[in-house]
């Protein structure tokens, strides 16, 4: 079977050759449990993930103790989430989360599940350009808010959030500030240290590691953040999140973590440089536009409309060629225009005909090039279709 480009990199990405050779060791020869603290096996593992602790902290500007390891950033954002709120009600009785209304679906979901438990929540609007206003998120803590919640860059647009600004705000309030940082690690500077960030959910598989782990990051700090652990058992990374550790993943993330970090400076202008072109070329077909920011975004993403297409048979006929999205990966069954292009107040019949390309590691000028002309044929084949 002849595979299609791959542009869809904010889905998910290759693991990178590097990373798999880290973990076989793991499954095989030095598969020990890193809670047996007996013997060597045990030992071992215990080292593969205090070393893979470092690499994580190191990428983000964190202190390795600040990481706790999860299955996934779904997991982390719940465990921040759920957690962080349920805590924070039992010690103060404070009920109210903020976030926006372009969130990734493991936040929205979780913050409405939490509703049903009684907690209050305000989702903000986001400008045509997908940022949120900071006027109006100040305008709208109470003496109730326990945490704010947004993402540091989009998934869908890739148009980065004011992080510090809103970090500020939250901390000003007295309130927690978590962030979603799936699509930020490893693609762009993030430093952690000197940010008003509390909490920061990130994940291995959107940085060329594996699947089924990623990481929570808990600020430490006086007084302690408090969170209550929402998988228990046997009190494993610091009562956080029991479960016998993944040590292949754990392993493959910080090595993801560490190729990102020597990486990241000469791949994000590689990856501006493609993007830009293939940006370019799609605005000189007619009825295209950029949704979103295209100053404050990620280097290697874009999110464009073409008019005068129906969605469903635009993204089918595409994927004949490249690999391409309409929106998140985990809300791609809808036949929807995705909830964050909604928001952004474009209209549902051209935010069904809009596309994420997402660049990475293993893309080239040619298949650039061959997706310039496969965009191109396709759209004037389908507008010269009658309606």
């Amino acid at each position: 079977m002849h595979l299609p480009i791959y542009l869809d990199h904010n889905a998910t990405t290759p693991c990178d050759p590097e990373v798999l050779e880290a973990m076989m060791p793991y499954f095989q020869t030095q598969f020990g449990n890193a809670s047996s603290k007996h013997h060597p096996y045990g030992w071992l593992a215990e080292e593969a993930v205090e070393q893979a602790r470092e690499q994580v902290a190191q990428l983000i500007g964190a202190k390795p103790t600040e990481i706790i390891f999860t299955s996934g950033a779904t997991e982390a954002i719940n465990l921040a989430i759920r957690g962080f709120l349920l805590a924070k009600r039992s010690e103060d009785n404070r009920d109210h989360v903020i976030t926006v209304s372009t969130e990734h679906s493991a936040v929205l979901d979780t913050i409405q599940s939490m509703e049903t438990l009684g907690f209050r929540a305000t989702y903000l609007p986001v400008e045509k350009d997908g940022i949120v206003p900071l006027d109006k998120v100040a305008e709208v803590f109470t003496s109730q808010t326990a945490l704010l919640v947004v993402m540091a860059a989009n998934n869908e647009t890739g148009v980065l959030q004011p992080i510090q600004a809103l970090g500020e705000l939250a901390h000003q309030h007295n309130v927690a500030f978590l962030t979603d940082a799936v699509q930020a690690v490893g693609k762009i500077p993030l430093n952690l240290a000197p940010l008003p960030v509390d909490l920061a959910a990130l994940s291995g598989h959107k940085i060329y590691g594996p699947k089924g782990v990623g990481a929570l990051y808990v600020r430490k700090q006086r007084p302690p953040l408090r969170l209550q652990a929402q998988i228990t058992g046997g009190g494993h990374e610091l009562g956080l999140r029991s479960g016998t550790l993944n040590v292949p993943g754990i392993v493959g993330l910080g090595k993801a973590c560490e190729i990102a970090a020597k990486n990241m400076p000469s791949e994000s202008i590689r990856l501006a440089r493609l993007r830009d072109w293939l940006e370019s070329e799609l605005l000189k077909l007619p009825g295209t536009q950029v949704n979103g920011s295209t100053t404050d975004r990620l280097p290697h993403v874009t999110n464009v409309s073409f008019e005068g297409v129906e969605g469903k048979h635009w993204l089918i006929a595409l994927n004949q060629k490249i690999s391409v999205s309409s929106g998140s990966a985990c809300s791609s069954i809808t036949e929807r225009a995705s909830h964050v292009l909604r928001a952004m107040g474009i209209p549902e019949e051209i935010g069904k005909a809009s596309v994420r390309f997402a660049l990475g590691r293993g893309t080239t000028e040619d298949d650039i090039s061959s997706a310039i002309q496969h965009v191109t044929r396709t759209l004037t084949k389908l507008q010269q279709r009658p309606h």
